[in-house]
Order: structure tokens, then sequence, then C-alpha cells
């Protein structure tokens, strides 16, 4: 209780509640923007926010990453152009909703789903924060590069749609986090002689690049679109008659939204879908889903801001990034001298109770900036590419340059771009590469410490039943794909035998 109290006194000050504001107005406009994402937004606010308080720089990006959550729904209903990606199930109603008349009321509905499903995650989150710090006093070591081992084999599902390339990408960032020189050895790694080398590569410079200008390079060939825009935006709360409708939808997509976000490198996509999907499968009236129904908005909404708060779970509570965004926040909790995981719940929980008590006030400030600009948030979708993206590449450079005020910095930023649009354009994903980044050098980190603790003795690893644990479960993430082909193979040939038996025999003679 004293860690709340002391949380709550952190983020209750005119500066910091006018920053968390700001970051919410700031999200709601980048998620309403299609192709600007909350992940981009993080990235670009990263290096701004080195001279600021530390608990209040990583509340701005948590609650830039709530607001940006939601914005993306507004474009979704009002223009069926999701502004991020965990509002496309939102516009398959939503937009429907729109177009006969009722964008208000789906706004509306999709901003009190929004609001319930972060709030209900949040208080998941609360009441179970003192059990995960119990097992957070066990961690030494050795348990810390078990947990990070099994971050690292969740790469393949963390993005896009090819496991080997997610793979091959979070490989390739755990190569480029070993740049350097090592801490204990003296050797260099990868240095080439280069002086600005030997320090490693900074991740701030590089997560500007692959997020920033590798996005800018590929709208470049982007043209402004004809959008069909909704004129007439009433916006109104929903009435008893709604509420009585999706009170049990929106309870339903929290907990999914809860869950999925909690498990690491699922992400919020994933939960508004499978919100989307249990509306309808549990829905009354299934066969009005794709044609305005309000079910059909309220259950991705309430999922995906669930699986946002979800997500900082996995991020907070053990290090590992629960989506794109979480990794880059993740990213700025080390710039910032924070060690994410358990040490970080055991040594400063009033940190994380700051965190999570700016996200509650993100929420209800979301609700109201959501309702009351949602037609002046639908006009920013005008403003011409030619204006926003020069704008974007300027920040990049200011934000590359500002983290160290050393142009290779910014050389690090253009090149990584670069190398990041090229492997878009393959089907890499840049969510995979800066997990790598991140927890490849806290691998290395927890692997030297170990070490020298166990005198080169690496099975003493396997003495702790948490490091056990958690290698049983990386064993497991790497042939799930394994088991569940033999699963497939195992259910078919079931089916296949069941058929058989069930064919009646054929008379002798035919």
């Amino acid at each position: 209780m004293d860690a709340i109290l002391t949380g709550f006194e952190l983020i209750m000050t005119p500066v910091s509640l006018g920053l968390i504001f700001m970051s919410v107005l700031l999200g709601v406009v980048i998620g309403a923007l299609p192709g600007l994402s909350s992940t981009m937004a993080v990235a670009l606010l990263l290096p701004f926010t080195i001279g600021m308080e530390p608990v209040v720089a990583i509340s701005m990006m948590a609650a830039l990453y709530c607001a940006g959550t939601f914005g993306g729904s507004i474009t979704a209903i009002l223009i069926n152009a999701p502004g991020a990606p965990p509002a496309v199930a939102t516009a398959l109603d939503g937009y429907p909703m729109a177009q006969r008349g009722e964008a208000g009321r789906a706004l509306g509905i999709a901003a009190i789903s929004s609001v319930c499903g972060g709030l209900l995650s949040l208080v998941a989150f609360i009441i179970a924060a003192p059990l995960l710090s119990k097992v957070a006093l066990s961690f030494r070591p050795q348990e810390y590069f078990a947990l990070t081992l099994f971050g690292l084999s969740m790469l393949a599902a963390i993005s896009g749609k090819s496991a080997p390339r997610n793979l091959i990408s979070g490989m390739f960032g755990v190569l480029v986090s070993v740049v350097g020189i090592h801490l204990v050895t003296g050797v260099e790694r990868f240095t080439f002689g280069t002086n600005f080398l030997y320090d490693g590569i900074d991740f701030v410079p590089v997560l500007i690049g692959v997020f920033a200008i590798a996005e800018l390079l590929k709208q470049a060939d982007a043209r402004d679109a004809a959008i069909e825009r909704i004129k007439d935006v009433a916006i109104r709360l929903p009435g008893m008659e709604d509420m009585r409708r999706i009170w049990k939808t929106i309870l339903r997509s929290s907990a999914i939204g809860t869950i999925v976000g909690i498990l690491p490198a699922e992400g919020t996509t994933v939960a508004a879908i499978m919100g989307y999907n249990e509306a309808k499968r549990w829905s009354k009236t299934p066969e009005e889903f794709g044609k305005g129904c309000i079910e059909g908005v309220a259950g991705p909404e309430a999922a995906n801001n669930a699986g946002t708060s979800g997500a900082m779970v996995p991020t907070l509570a053990l290090g590992i990034p629960g989506s794109g965004t979480t990794a880059v926040i993740l990213a700025a909790l080390i710039m910032h001298g924070f060690r994410p995981g358990p040490f970080l719940m055991r040594e400063t929980p009033e940190i994380l109770y700051a965190i999570f008590i700016a996200m509650l006030i993100a929420n209800f400030a979301f609700l109201f900036i959501g309702l009351a600009g949602a037609k002046v948030f639908s006009m920013i979708t005008l403003i011409p590419r030619t204006f926003l993206w020069p704008a974007v590449f300027c920040f990049s450079i200011v934000g590359a340059y500002a983290y160290q005020q050393q142009m290779f910095d910014v050389w690090v930023m253009l090149i990584s771009g670069l190398i990041g649009f090229v492997a878009m354009r393959h089907g890499f994903g840049p969510a995979p590469f800066v997990m790598g980044l991140v927890l490849g050098g806290l691998l290395e980190k927890n692997w030297s410490q170990s070490m020298i603790i166990f005198d080169s003795n690496w099975l003493l690893f396997f003495n702790s039943w948490i490091g056990n644990l958690f290698f049983a479960l990386t064993a497991l993430s790497l042939l799930s794909p394994v088991i569940g082909m033999l699963y497939r193979r195992a259910r078919r040939r079931g089916q296949g035998a069941t058929a058989t038996a069930g064919r009646a025999p054929l008379p002798p003679g035919d």
C-alpha cells in the first residue's frame, strides 16, 4: 500500500499531469493518422525525454501507447482506414454504423469499451503485483539469464507472418547488441578500429531509424487516396439499452485482452481479433456482425486496450516486451537507468505503480479527448503526405542528434532506417530486431555474471527451479511448431479412422 501511495505522489504533480495529458493528445492524433504508429511516436519521443524525471518520461510513453491504440478506432469508424493495426477489427462494424448515420454512437461505444478494458486490466495487475513481487525476491543472475532466454524464444511470434524471418531478424538484433568491447574479457568485437563503436551501438538512434525512417521510405511511394468521409459526427455516449447489450462483451473481451497482452510477444492486434471473434461467437445475433453491430465495436476495442495494459506487465515485471511498442518502452527503461524485470519490482515497486497510475489517468483523458474532438481528429487525415513525412524526417534527425549531441548517431539512424526499409520490403519486421537488440545485451550480461559466480561451471545454471522452469518454457516455445504439426497430423488420422469405421461395409459381390 505504501508503494501505491508513493507512486501516486510521483504522478500527481502539475507538471506530470500536464505532460501525460499532452502525450494522450499526441497519441490520439498519431493513432488517428493512417501510416503513423504509436511505436514510431514512442521511438521519436525517446531522445527528448533524456532530461526528464525517469518516472515522468516512462509514464508519458505509456500514456501515448494507450491513447494511440484508441486513436486508431476514430479513423477506423469514420473513414474505414484504421489508424493502427489493433483497430482493424473495429472497422468491420464501426464503419457500417457510420455509413448509416450512427458514427457518434459507434465512437461513444468504442470510447467506453476502450476505457473499461484498460481500467479492468490495470486493476487486475495492481491486485497481482504483490504476488509477482514475492516471486521476484528469488531472482539471481542465472534466473535472469533463463528469463531473458525465454524472452528471446518468443521472437518467432512477436510480429509478421513468417516465423523464420522473425527469428533471423531477432538474431541480427542480438548480433548488433554484441558490438563493442566485452566488459569481462576486454575483447573488441566488430569495432573496425572506430572509437565510436567501443561502447557498442546505442539503441536509441537505431530505434528511430527502423521505426521512423524505414516507414518514411515505405510510405514514399504511396499516393494520397481519396477518402469517403463521414461528415455528420454527433458524439453520444451509449445509453442503457446499448450497455445492456455490450456489458458482457466488454467483460469477456477485457479478460481476453489482459491474458493475451500478458503473454509475451502476442500484442494488442491479436487481442482485438480474438475479442471480435469471441463477441461474434457468444452473440445472440451473429448474423448482424459485419453490418454495423455494436458488439462488433465493443469487443475489439475493450480487448485491444486491455491488451495495451496487459502488454506492459511482462515488460515491467519480467523484462520481456509484449509488443513492438513495449520493446521501445523497455529500451527507454534501460536508457533511464532502470533494470526491467523482477529487480524493478523488488527494489522500486513505486515506479511500477506510478506508471500504471499514469495509464489509469490516460484512460480517462482519452475518453474526454476522444469524445470531444473526434470530428477534429478525423480531419487530421486531410494533412497531405508531402507535409507529414518531411516533418517526421526532421524530428528523426533532431531526435537522433539530441540524444548524445554527435553526428555519428545521425548516421547510425539513417543507415538503420535504410536497412530496416530493405528488410521490411522482404518481410522482416522491425519488432523482432529491436527485441533481439535489447534482450541480447541483457542476456550476455547475465551470462557473464553467472559464469563468474559459478566459476565457469555452466551446469550450475540448472540448480534453480525458477531457472529450470524458464528453460522448460523456452524449449516448449521453440518446439511448439513441431508439437502443433504433430497434433494436427494425429487429429487428421483420428478423423480419418472414425470416418472409415462409420462407413457401412459393402455387401458381398459388390
